[in-house]
């Protein structure tokens, strides 16, 4: 009973951090793709869920380099973005909430259940106590709590990852047969993951340990394992097979490996080491005791699994160098295995051999390093709720109102789809070749800077609306030649 208190404290705290800011407008940091992931669900609740051809509101070549006039949108495996339309569709609560939040709310659930699942499994290999300061971590991290209510399929990922780990190591640990239950839901949830984010296969190395653990070398003839593989990558390869009928879909991904050459380099390790785990997760203070969990030696139920837990992350780091030096969301995946450590090294400044180390000392290290890791740590990340740039809600707002349902919109924001997804409308998120668009299908031009592009089609096309925070332009009626030809 007192364990499933303490989860639940933990849990009920995790939730109400959580919940800071949840009703915000889908305009804060990393709308671009958060808004991506929130309109194949609000085109699920509104036209139907089809989770083999998922739609969104980018129009335009910017993603794929192919114009993408049916606008599909084919990444990870739309399961999550359909259970979140059927859910918000059956349950009358959920219908009071705008589609966003209540997306915001099932990241919140993922997340939680994530929390679950960390704290089990540390219970089960290294004690209560390092379980709970886990979970502690895991949900106070000021960038865990920001990126944990946050619109991205990493989100889940992580969720069920950190479920097949889990599984696997209870399967192991009863010593069931490959038949268990366990078994099952860990290729299962491990085949999810793989569906949502391909590059959790890096935690093939955790999974691969925990076998080779139980059977040895014999596991190259254990079917059980080859089984496993089927289960986990079959889904993950018949996705792929599927998108490649609509390339126009698939955005350029080839680039986040090492498109800017910078794997490897000062720059590299001062940006994903530096700047991402020190600052930003870390709070500064956080590698004292990241340090001193890596360091510090393995419990015997432990053995090495952390480690090559940690080392199946750095090869996912190395790997993808481009993409996590360019999008600091990509750093979700690494969470549990560092709320792991910094809650070792957290034990370990708890229960330092008296004969080497100063209690005092070490308690006032231990202090001082937590809590100047949530001070720095939430003041590096508190910015990211912030909405920059309101104009785009509040001209959002009014074009939903005011343009018909079927309305094609260029919406210039940098290629951002934020101001698309505000305006509730299809089209491109850039400006320029506006004829060429206008013969695609685009009916308005909705901005909120009036710039030489937005002056040259106040003349030319007619009517237009204009207040002092944005301007919404009738492309039916233009009267240029490029338009008519």
């Amino acid at each position: 009973m007192k364990r499933f208190i303490i989860l639940g404290l933990i849990l009920t705290t995790a939730l109400l951090v959580r919940l800071h800011r949840v009703t915000e407008p889908l305009a804060d940091w990393h709308s671009w793709r958060q808004a991506d992931t929130a309109a194949v669900t609000r085109i699920f609740v509104n036209e139907g869920i089809d989770l083999l051809r998922p739609r969104y509101d980018d129009l335009s070549s910017i993603p794929s380099g192919k114009d993408n006039p049916q606008g599909y949108r084919m990444v990870e495996f739309p399961f999550v973005n359909g259970l979140t339309a059927w859910l918000y569709r059956v349950l009358p609560i959920a219908s009071q909430l705008e589609i966003h939040v209540f997306s915001r709310v099932v990241s919140i659930a993922f997340s939680l259940g994530s929390l679950i699942f960390l704290y089990l499994l540390v219970e089960q290999l290294s004690g209560r106590l390092e379980a709970i300061i886990a979970a502690l971590v895991f949900a106070l991290l000021p960038y865990n709590i920001y990126y944990s209510r946050t619109i991205l399929p990493e989100v889940q990922a992580v969720f069920f990852s950190t479920g097949a780990l889990y599984f696997m190591l209870r399967k192991i640990n009863l010593k069931k047969t490959y038949k268990s239950w366990e078994f099952l839901l860990s290729a299962v949830f491990a085949a999810l993951a793989l569906l949502l984010k391909p590059y959790v296969i890096v935690l093939a190395l955790p999974l691969a340990y925990i076998k080779f653990k139980a059977h040895g070398f014999s596991l190259l003839k254990n079917k059980a394992a080859y089984l496993y593989l089927l289960i986990a990558l079959a889904p993950l390869i018949l996705w792929r097979l599927w998108i490649r009928q609509f390339p126009e879909g698939i955005p350029a991904f080839l680039w986040l490996l090492n498109g800017n050459g910078i794997r490897f380099k000062g720059a590299f390790f001062r940006w994903i080491f530096g700047d991402r785990f020190g600052r930003l997760i870390l709070g500064y203070f956080g590698l004292i005791p990241l340090a001193l969990g890596i360091i510090k030696s393995p419990q015997k139920k432990e053995g090495w699994f952390y480690h090559w837990w940690l080392l199946g992350i750095l090869v996912f780091l190395t790997v993808f160098a481009t993409g996590n030096v360019q999008h600091d969301y990509y750093q979700i995946i690494t969470i549990p295995i560092i709320s792991i450590f910094v809650a070792k090294g957290i034990v370990f400044l708890l229960k330092v051999p008296k004969l080497h180390f100063s209690a005092l000392t070490s308690y006032f290290l231990l202090l001082t390093s937590v809590l100047f890791m949530l001070a720095f740590g939430w003041f590096h990340i508190r910015g990211l709720f912030n909405i920059n740039h309101p104009e785009i809600v509040e001209a959002g707002q009014a074009a939903d109102q005011i343009l018909p349902r079927d309305a094609k919109v260029i919406a210039p924001y940098g290629g951002d789809t934020a101001f698309l997804y505000q305006i509730n409308r299809r089209g491109w998120p850039i400006g320029g070749n506006i004829a060429e668009k206008i013969k695609l299908g685009a009916t308005e031009y909705v901005t909120t800077t009036v710039d030489a592009e937005a002056k040259d089609l106040m003349e030319k096309c007619l009517p237009f609306i204009k207040t002092d925070t944005f301007l919404i332009i009738n492309l039916r009626r233009c009267d240029f030649d490029e338009a008519k030809s």
